[in-house]
């Protein structure tokens, strides 16, 4: 029987995870830097990945309207999702807190997560969407 390869590991890997947000460092127990590099960009240009950010990537599924790819989350799940997987206590931002409570009937539009004090740098986008900070 043919032993696996890195794209098969990683392919088996995001089947079986719950999770739909994935760092780099996630990969590195399937092989090298660059064949791990070289399956991540493979699976990006399949539309299995999207790219997120520097190092930071999540599942992804043909849209039911163009075909492209898509994220299965919306942008403020993936971001919180990524936040915890860097380190970052984050919860959903003040204007969607106050439409969950019911202290507002506007939906905000902008995809804000709340960051408390943490500093980040990390610009997080999918498409010409970018996930917004806010401190407390």
């Amino acid at each position: 029987m043919a032993k696996a390869t890195t794209k098969d590991r990683i392919l088996a890997s995001l089947r079986n995870c719950k999770g739909k947000v994935f760092l780099r460092d996630d990969f590195n127990r399937f092989g090298t830097y660059r064949q791990v590099c070289r399956v991540v960009k493979e699976l990006s240009d399949e539309g299995k990945l999207m790219r997120l950010g520097y190092g930071t990537y999540v599942k992804a599924r043909p849209s039911s309207i163009s075909g492209k790819p898509v994220p299965d989350e919306s942008l403020v799940n993936i971001g919180l999702e990524a936040m915890k997987k860097l380190g970052v206590k984050a919860d959903i931002g003040k204007d969607m807190r106050a439409l969950i409570q019911g202290d507002s009937t506007q939906v905000p539009m902008l995809p804000i997560v709340n960051i408390g004090n943490a500093r980040v740098c990390r610009k997080l986008s999918v498409g010409n969407r970018s996930l917004i900070y806010e401190k407390n």
